[in-house]
């Protein structure tokens, strides 16, 4: 069995820098976004980009997963700073900002991230469920929610709460303040 070889700083870097480059350029132009562009905006060369990303397809799944792994690292972030009944909405309020951000992404995705399992997908579920059991938990422990409410339920929410706020930018109104009064409304019937 072959040992994979840890990946080196500069190319850790590198690969980094194409993903964050990515994802504005692929929210940004759609799934057309120029890979030169990418490459030059991120500061490396095709072949570099090419050796992480062989295809236009695994650098859109790598920059979708890794908007959404950023998201779910934010819980952990916050909940340092904050006290649960505190920490648990202000993951809410940037969860719902980042569902709306990744929208596009996902639907450029296509049938990479429809039901039915796919890698993308799992991966996905997988880190923001994580994230939402740790929350919730420490909000019901610390008496900030409902002790019936469950992890998935606050996401069904949430996306809710981005698809309306998504409808929101559709009619020229203001998202992040579409966001912020549909959550609070939200977490005034979610509070314990």
């Amino acid at each position: 069995m072959a040992q994979v070889r840890p990946m080196r700083a500069d190319a850790r870097r590198n690969r980094e820098r194409l993903l964050e480059v990515a994802a504005a350029a692929f929210t940004e132009h759609g799934e057309g976004a120029s890979l030169d562009d990418i490459a030059k905006r991120a500061g490396v060369g095709t072949g570099t980009l090419y050796r992480h990303f062989p295809t236009r397809q695994a650098l859109l799944e790598a920059a979708y997963l890794d908007r959404i792994e950023a998201i779910a690292a934010r819980a952990d972030v916050i909940a340092a700073e904050r006290a649960p009944g505190e920490a648990l909405p202000a993951w809410l309020n940037e969860l719902a900002a980042g569902m709306i951000e990744v929208r596009g992404m996902k639907a450029l995705l296509g049938t990479a991230v429809t039901a039915g399992g796919a890698a993308v997908d799992t991966a996905r579920g997988d880190c923001l469920r994580g994230a939402a059991e740790r929350l919730v938990r420490a909000a019901r422990e610390a008496g900030a929610l409902r002790r019936d409410v469950e992890p998935i339920e606050v996401l069904r929410l949430v996306h809710g709460v981005a698809t309306a706020a998504g409808a929101t930018h559709e009619e020229g109104g203001d998202v992040g303040r579409s966001v912020r009064r549909y959550l609070s409304l939200v977490w005034d019937g979610l509070r314990g």
